[in-house]
C-alpha cells in the first residue's frame, strides 16, 4: 500500500476510533461527569449531528482550497475536538467538543477518497477505496475495543487523547506523502451545489441509504439479537463481534476487487445476496452454530457494499466529488439514525430482537431496487450514446477499465475529480 494511502487510512482509523468508542465508555463517561447513561449516550448523538451538519457546510465553505491544506486544517480540527474532549471541564462541553471532533469527517472522508483515487492506477479506482474504507473497519474492530480497553485501566480521558494522538501521528505521515493537489472547484461554489440536482447522483445516494439502513439495524441491535434469540451468553459477545469484523474485513477487499470489474451488477448482486443472508438469519436464528455463520457472512456482505457505493458517487458526481461523498456521508448518518430508531421500535416491540431481520431484509430490497433501476438506466444511456455515435455512455454499468466516468489516475474523469483540465 502506498504511503500516501496509508496516511489517509490512518486518519480515517482515528476518526473512526473516535466516534465510536464512547459506546465502550458510557459507565466511565457517566460515573465521572454525574451524568445518567442516557446523557453518556447522548454524546454519540452529538459527534452524528456534526457529521451531518458539517458534511455539507463545511465542505462548501472549504471548497476553494487546495486539498493538501484543506486536509491538514480537517484532520487539526479533529485533534482539537478529540483533546477538548479529553480536557472538558463538564458535560456541556463535553458535548460542544464532540460536534466540533463530528463537523469535520464528512469533508475529510471526502478529501480523502477523491485525492487517493486521483492517484489510484487504471481500473484500481474501488480498490483505492477499499484501502481507505479498510481504516474504518480498523477503526470499528480494533480501536474501538482498545480504546475502550485503555479508558477501562486508566480513565476516559487518555482514550480522547490517545485518539487525538494518533491522528496527530497520521498528519505527520500525510505530510510528506500526499502530493499537492489544486481545489476541484473552477465555477462558482453555488454551481458545484447542481451536482446534487443530477438524478444519476440522487439515485447514487439513495442507493447508499437504502442499501445500507436493513444492515445498520442489524448491527445495531445484534447484541440483543444472539443473546436473547441465539442463546450466546453476554460473555460471548465480543468475539461474535470480531467475527463480524473478520468478515467485513474480508468483504471489504471482496467489494473493491469486485466493483473495479463490473461496478453496478456487482452491488447489485451483493444487495440480493445480503437481503437473502438476512431473510434466511430469521428462520434459523435459535441455532448458535448458524447464527455465528451467518454473523460472519453478514459482515462480509455489508462491507463489501461500501467501496461500490463510494465509487459510485464519484463516478456519477465527477464535476462535484467532494461535495456529493461529503453530503452522501452526511446522508448515511441520517439513515443510520433512523435504523436505531426503527430497529428500537421492533426490539420493544411484539417480534422482539428477531424481527429486525426480516424488516432488514426487506429495506435491504428497497436498496436492491435502487441498485437496478440506475445499472438499467446506465445501459439505455450507453445504448443511446453507441446508436448515435455521441460516445460510450456512462460506462458505469460495467466498471470495467475503460470507463470514462470513473475517477482515475489518467482518465478524463480524473482530471475532472482533481481539477487537472
Amino acid at each position: 500500500m502506498p504511503l500516501s494511502v496509508f496516511s489517509l487510512m490512518l486518519v480515517v482509523f482515528s476518526l473512526t476510533t473516535g466516534e465510536f468508542v464512547i459506546a465502550g465508555l458510557l459507565p466511565e463517561v457517566s460515573g465521572d461527569l454525574s451524568v445518567s447513561l442516557a446523557a453518556a449516550g447522548r454524546l454519540t448523538t452529538a459527534y452524528a449531528l456534526g457529521m451531518i451538519v458539517g458534511g455539507p457546510v463545511v465542505t462548501v465553505l472549504t471548497a476553494r482550497l487546495a486539498r493538501k491544506p484543506l486536509i491538514v486544517g480537517l484532520v487539526a480540527v479533529s485533534v482539537l475536538g478529540n483533546a477538548g474532549s479529553a480536557l472538558a471541564p463538564g458535560y456541556p462541553v463535553l458535548v460542544v467538543a464532540r460536534f466540533v471532533a463530528g463537523s469535520v469527517v464528512a469533508t475529510f472522508f471526502a478529501v480523502a477518497i477523491t485525492t487517493a483515487v486521483s492517484m489510484a492506477q487504471e481500473g484500481k479506482q474501488a480498490s483505492t477505496v477499499a484501502k481507505l474504507t479498510l481504516g474504518m473497519n480498523l477503526g470499528i474492530i480494533l480501536g474501538t475495543p482498545l480504546g475502550t480497553l485503555i479508558g477501562q485501566h486508566f480513565d476516559w480521558r487518555t482514550t480522547f487523547a490517545a485518539v487525538a494522538g494518533c491522528s496527530v501521528l497520521a498528519l505527520l505521515l500525510v505530510l510528506p506523502s500526499v502530493p499537492a493537489r489544486p481545489s476541484t472547484v473552477t465555477g462558482s461554489v453555488l454551481g458545484e451545489l447542481r451536482v446534487l440536482l443530477k438524478r444519476d447522483v440522487q439515485l447514487a445516494m439513495a442507493l447508499t441509504v437504502a442499501g445500507n439502513i436493513g444492515v445498520v439495524t442489524f448491527f445495531v441491535y445484534i447484541t440483543p439479537l444472539l443473546t436473547e434469540v441465539s442463546g450466546f451468553g453476554s460473555g460471548a459477545v465480543p468475539a461474535l463481534l470480531l467475527v463480524y469484523g473478520a468478515g467485513a474485513f474480508a468483504g471489504n477487499f471482496l467489494g473493491g476487487w469486485l466493483a473495479d470489474r463490473a461496478l453496478m451488477p456487482s452491488l447489485a448482486g451483493l444487495l440480493a445476496g445480503l437481503a437473502g443472508v438476512l431473510a434466511l438469519f430469521w428462520p434459523v436464528a435459535g441455532s448458535q452454530a448458524l447464527a455465528a455463520v451467518l454473523t460472519f457472512v453478514v459482515g462480509v456482505l455489508a462491507y463489501a457494499i461500501i467501496p461500490g457505493m463510494q465509487t459510485r458517487v464519484l463516478s456519477t458526481a465527477h464535476s462535484a466529488p467532494t461535495l456529493a461523498v461529503a453530503v452522501n456521508a452526511s446522508g448515511f448518518q441520517v439513515a443510520a439514525a433512523f435504523a436505531g430508531w426503527l430497529g428500537g421500535r421492533i426490539v420493544e416491540g411484539d417480534a422482539g430482537p428477531r424481527g429486525i431481520l426480516p424488516v432488514g431484509a426487506l429495506l435491504t430490497l428497497a436498496g436492491l431496487a435502487v441498485a437496478v433501476y440506475s445499472l438499467r438506466r446506465d445501459r439505455r444511456a450507453d445504448g443511446t450514446a453507441a446508436a448515435t455515435g455521441t460516445g460510450t455512455g456512462t460506462g458505469t454499468g460495467t466498471g470495467t477499465a475503460t470507463d470514462a466516468d470513473m475517477a482515475g489516475a489518467e482518465t478524463p474523469s480524473a482530471a475532472a475529480v482533481e481539477g487537472r483540465r
